[in-house]
């Protein structure tokens, strides 16, 4: 067999070299592509909180029209989604998972006082049957269900987005073209969304 001559020798490298980059190449735009989903998801995610917001205010003006000895419950309702409205991350801060924590918990103290609002709203029977609350109270389930599927989209496309920076040669062709990785942050339940809030009536007939 004649041995590979010099000439021979740098086309072989060329060959290898072309070829590791036409494979490359077919996941270069892999991260772009994955980030894009996982800033569409978290864009989705918030498009469904900002309605829940959105409705709040009818919902509150509502119920004080029947209720409005419930004036502690509908402050703190009212503060919950001031406080939850002044956090906004953008799809920059998706990799602190520190900003994500605190955007998370005052959604959480929102949702803990809705629960608290709707429960009181059984001590009403006219407000109860009121076709305005009804259809406010419709909408507001309807988004929950929204928010729920839009968090679900979101943590998958955490992990598409992270998994692409673990996996081999993913994670090669990502170093090369893409530099530097941050992990994306996910969401994590906080204690207090495991427990349904406890509400005493006492003697109210």
């Amino acid at each position: 067999m004649r041995p590979v001559g010099h000439q021979e020798r740098p086309m072989r490298l060329i060959a290898l070299i072309m070829s590791a980059v036409m494979l490359a190449s077919c996941g270069i735009n892999d991260v772009p592509d994955k980030k894009n989903n996982l800033d569409a998801s978290w864009s989705e995610v918030q498009n469904q909180y900002q309605r829940r917001s959105d409705l709040i205010p009818n919902l509150v003006n509502t119920v004080e029209g029947f209720a409005r000895q419930e004036r502690e419950v509908l402050r703190e309702v009212t503060e919950a989604r001031a406080s939850a409205s002044q956090i906004q991350l953008s799809v920059d801060d998706l990799t602190d998972p520190a900003k994500l924590a605190q955007f998370e918990a005052a959604q959480e103290r929102l949702s803990g006082a809705l629960s608290r609002l709707l429960v009181t709203v059984e001590r009403y029977p006219d407000l109860k049957s009121n076709q305005n609350f009804l259809a406010l109270q419709s909408q507001l389930e309807g988004t929950e269900n929204r928010i729920a599927v839009a968090r679900r989209d979101y943590i998958e496309s955490v992990r598409i987005y992270n998994r692409e920076f673990m996996v081999l040669p993913d994670r090669w062709v990502a170093a090369i073209f893409n530099g530097q990785y941050e992990k994306a942050a996910t969401f994590e339940a906080v204690p207090e969304a495991q427990t349904a809030p406890t509400v005493s009536f006492g003697d109210d007939g």
